[in-house]
């Protein structure tokens, strides 16, 4: 099948990969985002999908896909159908029905649970023990349309979103190959989706990041693993703000803690480890970021930074805008 690839950034890019690989599809072209601006120097730097596009060499158009004359350039390509993986842009009902096997969108949940900007992050953030791919036939509404395949994955306990959305890249990319040879065989069997079980994804914006230090340390946990790398989790010292990596919740038992009763937001510093009172038991802190600075392990950031007995993590008022963290 001759096919149009429209996606943008890195998690797409080995199901892009992979329908190139395939003996059965042909890649004529891939839509995505028009370069963006980038790094201190905000200079210009086209999107991963872009990159792999020209080194594949498959033409690549960053146009709106919107407009007579986008839709001139899709018939000039000849494609029969188009795949979707993390593409960014919407997608017009004259797009949708101007190829013969429609628009399939690879997406990071198993549908309907999940719909929308970021799938993985809140599953995390959730506490869902599994999520999973799934392709579907595009249609107007958010994610909604019908069902072709499925797979699982389950979610480990330390594992953060970009972990996750690597492995899901890598697993969805050949759900994607496979959904595209049973369209092409006439062996595709799309099946609308549940009305019960509907969540939605909202994307997550920086200021949900601020760690809640008074929330359960599972939550803070999870919240935290489902922010990195990206937009990342943080906090204030001292009024200035800190970038949080992932975090450990202690055990009962931790040496360290014994007859140490911390305060939410509260810091333990020993030799080795920064400790973080939270609504529940206290975490460790792995790495963070001081402002202008990368990562660092948490110890060597206290070595320096050299916080007093009882100095706290955090603002006074806790966090403005919070995402939902979950029941479980």
């Amino acid at each position: 099948m001759r096919i149009i690839f429209a996606g943008t950034p890195a998690v797409a890019v080995p199901a892009l990969e992979a329908l190139h690989a395939s003996p059965l599809h042909d890649v004529v072209a891939v839509l995505t985002r028009a370069d963006a601006r980038s790094g201190r120097g905000r200079s210009l730097e086209a999107s991963p999908v872009k990159k792999r596009a020209q080194e594949l060499g498959i033409p690549v158009s960053t146009a709106k896909p919107v407009g007579d004359e986008f839709l001139a350039w899709l018939r000039e390509t000849g494609a029969e159908g188009a795949a979707v993986v993390a593409y960014g842009e919407i997608l017009r009902q004259e797009t949708l029905d101007a190829l013969d096997f429609g628009w399939i969108n690879l997406h990071f949940s198993v549908l309907p649970s999940w719909r929308g900007a970021a799938p993985v992050q809140r599953a995390i953030i959730a506490g869902d023990e599994f999520t999973g791919a799934s392709t579907f036939v595009i249609e107007a509404d958010l994610d909604s349309g019908p069902v072709i395949g499925v797979t699982t994955q389950r979610i480990g306990p330390r594992m953060t979103a970009g972990e996750l959305l690597e492995v899901l890249g890598e697993s969805g990319s050949q759900l994607l190959v496979a959904t595209f040879d049973a369209i092409a065989d006439g062996k595709a069997s799309p099946v609308r989706q549940s009305r019960d079980g509907v969540s939605y994804a909202a994307k997550l914006s920086v200021a949900q990041g601020e760690v809640p230090w008074t929330a359960p340390a599972q939550h803070i946990d999870r919240l935290i693993r489902g922010f990195t790398p990206d937009p990342g989790a943080w906090t204030s010292y001292e009024g200035v703000r800190l970038g949080i990596g992932p975090v450990e919740p202690t055990s009962p038992d931790e040496p360290a803690l014994q007859g140490d009763d911390l305060a939410p937001g509260e810091m333990l510093v020993t030799k080795k480890a920064v400790f973080v009172g939270t609504g529940s038991a206290p975490v460790r802190l792995s790495d963070v970021q001081p402002q202008g600075k990368k990562f660092m392990p948490a110890a060597d950031w206290a070595r320096g930074a050299r916080p007093s007995a009882g100095a706290t993590l955090g603002t006074a008022s806790g966090p403005q805008e919070q995402p939902e963290l979950g029941e479980q």
